[in-house]
């Protein structure tokens, strides 16, 4: 309430008594929205968000964004809050007489409450899994869009790592033979260990990855499986334990970075549909700034930091926050803009 200034306050305190509903919308007033709807604390998540969002299009409101409703003061449980949430998108994505309402976003800050919400849609999906279309998908379109890629999903494959050994056992008798077969079959089996690592972010390997995935295939006595066609897909590591092991903890660690990596870019998206940071193009035009950047001089100038150093065109500049100017190392100076986006309209 005190970002969204005393304008909002003050119609809280005008429309206070007109709770019946469940919710008052007001003006977006110093945030960067049109309008805000603020909800009672006495009626379920569920039906806070079913209302809200019907709400929305009844208004013809094309876009919405939630917190992750009573987490805060309220203390709910995140994974009870993300079920609840996820329910009631779902009800009305479910519904055909949708028209105007394209883009639902829940927006969480507090990065613990990713995996609640995360495992409450992939609940959902393993649960509906033989509908054509399940509804996750349905729900991503709304969550993130309707994004159709122009090209078929690349499937990458390890080179396949064959190494073998062969064994010629000459004795006096075939039960010595047999008795040596079985201890050297033994002494292999107590030094060969198998890692499965199951994560979604793992289809978002690219040739990359790919190439380390090799690299430590080659330089480790073990075999790396891609199973990139199971849901979540695998990465499959055999071989003698010590290496497994090792090359175990580099695989998860480039899981993590890929999931930083998404996520990171997940937040510059929705702070680029709010704000656009702009430098000077050609014949007095403004380029926007990439999104990542475009997120950084936005949270530098929320946490009201004087400076921050960009590139532009390849070359560093120097922001200052509260002018707008940036400036290069030979000193020349150019004005940026800071442009927000009225998501209401």
């Amino acid at each position: 309430m005190d970002a969204a200034g005393s304008q909002v306050a003050d119609e809280c305190a005008q429309y206070a008594g007109q709770y019946q509903s469940g919710f008052i919308t007001t003006q977006g007033g110093n945030l960067l929205c049109s309008k805000i709807i603020h909800l009672s604390t006495s009626h379920p998540v569920k039906s806070q968000v079913s209302k809200v969002l019907h709400e929305c299009e009844q208004r013809m409101y094309k876009s919405v964004a939630f917190p992750a409703i009573g987490t805060g003061l309220a203390g709910l449980s995140p994974a009870k809050v993300a079920d609840e949430m996820l329910d009631a998108i779902v009800e009305f994505a479910r519904q055909k007489s949708v028209q105007h309402l394209q883009t639902i976003k829940i927006v969480i800050f507090q990065t613990h409450m990713l995996t609640d919400f995360y495992e409450s849609m992939k609940k959902r999906e393993d649960s509906d899994s033989s509908t054509t279309e399940s509804w996750l998908s349905m729900v991503k379109s709304f969550l993130w869009g309707n994004k159709q890629s122009s090209e078929k999903k690349k499937f990458m494959m390890l080179e396949k790592k064959v190494d073998l050994v062969t064994f010629q056992i000459c004795g006096e008798s075939q039960v010595k033979v047999d008795a040596t077969e079985s201890w050297i079959k033994d002494l292999i089996l107590k030094e060969q260990f198998e890692n499965i690592i199951s994560d979604e972010a793992i289809e978002s390997f690219d040739e990359t990855q790919i190439s380390i995935l090799e690299d430590l295939q080659r330089g480790k006595q073990v075999t790396i499986e891609l199973l990139n066609k199971l849901s979540p897909p695998q990465i499959k590591i055999s071989g003698i334990s010590r290496d497994v092991c090792s090359v175990s903890l580099e695989v998860q660690e480039m899981v993590q970075q890929i999931k930083s990596t998404e996520e990171e870019q997940s937040k510059a998206e929705v702070l680029y549909n709010l704000v656009e940071w702009r430098y000077p193009g050609s014949n007095d035009s403004f380029v926007a700034f990439d999104k990542l950047t475009n997120m950084q001089l936005e949270h530098a100038k929320m946490a009201k930091k004087q400076y921050l150093n960009v590139k532009i065109k390849k070359k560093n500049y120097k922001v200052d926050l509260n002018t707008l100017k940036a400036t290069d190392d030979q000193g020349k100076t150019i004005n940026l803009q800071r442009v927000p986006k009225d998501e209401g309209k």
